[in-house]
């Protein structure tokens, strides 16, 4: 995550951890003290942020995903451990939530995640798929933004034809009943170019999601993003280059998922899964296009709901250095951990979470 942390003035009283290193994935590695014997792993844990908090509060705000990088949703504090190691330990030891105060909270408050239906609007659909996609569009919304409306999560709706233009459709927003207007306000003489940018449409609408996310950091709010692609085709327009489109997906903010959903027989399915780097699906009929959709909305409810912010005050005093944080986490059979560590620099009494 890009996160522009803190300001001169906060960065005085925040400490920053050492986090773990990365995999060729971006993923946390899961290389944790060989004493605990976890085991094999089945979850992923990603370290979005970490810091410390005067007089001894340790903050880290995470990422479970599955080996497949699918997001592990709605998981309770009685779904993770947590161990800590100074330099007197032989091994990490389980924290005492009697000593520590430790709290594990899904989607906290500090925490944004912004969903980005892009639909292609060009003259194949709205001749002859309107229907079916206005009514896939609807449920979509429906299975993703909550239902009870919440400042931290947001949907936006775009669509593109083969203007050199991504038309914004519905700002963000956590209205469910303004969303469904929007979609019901497509006529089929919304379009003026009959032809498909659809690379344009990818480069632009990932700029968009990237812009969102630097925004909130900022403000110093932790956000993500999820971008879902609809088209019927290929690109026509040939404004950009599918190089070109593929290298703004790879270059997108770590935060941000990218979903593509096809349908018929002329779009390349090769090209949408490598444009839809987080989840791909084909619909071979107008008649599929709802059941698509709703596949795609499990994959992006699960992401939204896929993060989670631990705090806890730990017992380690000033003086006793660097030490290490192990968090694991269980789903069913499955478990998963990562490793970072923190500088106990300044720490006392007093700490409440």
């Amino acid at each position: 995550m890009k996160y522009k942390m803190f300001t001169a003035a906060i960065m005085a009283a925040f400490l920053t951890l050492g986090c773990s290193t990365r995999d060729d994935d971006g993923l946390e590695s899961s290389n944790v003290d060989d004493c605990l014997n976890f085991g094999s792993s089945e979850l992923r844990l990603t370290i979005q942020e970490s810091f410390t908090t005067l007089p001894s509060k340790v903050s880290v705000f995470f990422k479970v995903t599955d080996n497949d990088g699918n997001g592990v949703s709605n998981l309770l504090g009685s779904n993770f451990r947590v161990f800590e190691k100074g330099r007197n330990d032989d091994c990490p030891n389980e924290i005492s939530s009697a000593e520590s105060s430790g709290d594990i909270s899904p989607n906290a408050q500090i925490f944004k995640n912004n969903a980005f239906l892009v639909l292609d609007l060009s003259n194949s659909v709205l001749s002859t798929s309107l229907t079916e996609l206005k009514q896939a569009s609807i449920s979509f919304v429906n299975n993703v933004v909550p239902q009870t409306q919440t400042d931290s999560f947001r949907m936006a709706i775009y669509w593109f034809d083969g203007e050199n233009e991504l038309h914004l459709l519905q700002p963000l927003t956590s209205d469910i009943t303004t969303l469904e207007a929007a979609i019901n306000g497509i006529t089929t003489d919304i379009s003026n170019d009959p032809s498909t940018d659809l690379y344009g449409a990818v480069i632009k609408a990932t700029a968009v999601a990237d812009d969102v996310i630097d925004t909130f950091e900022q403000q110093e709010i932790f956000a993500a993003a999820s971008v879902v692609i609809f088209t019927d085709g290929t690109d026509q327009a040939a404004r950009f280059t599918k190089a070109q489109a593929l290298q703004s997906v790879r270059n997108a903010d770590a935060d941000i998922s990218i979903f593509t959903i096809g349908l018929g027989s002329e779009i390349d399915q090769q090209t949408l899964s490598q444009i839809g780097k987080t989840g791909s699906v084909v619909a071979e009929n107008s008649a599929q296009l709802e059941q698509v959709f709703n596949t795609i909305s499990e994959n992006v409810s699960g992401e939204a709901n896929s993060f989670y912010l631990f705090e806890y005050c730990s017992p380690k005093r000033d003086g006793s250095g660097t030490n290490e944080l192990t968090i694991q986490a269980f789903d069913g059979d499955r478990q998963g951990s990562v490793e970072t560590s923190f500088n106990a620099e300044g720490f006392t009494s007093g700490c409440t979470n």
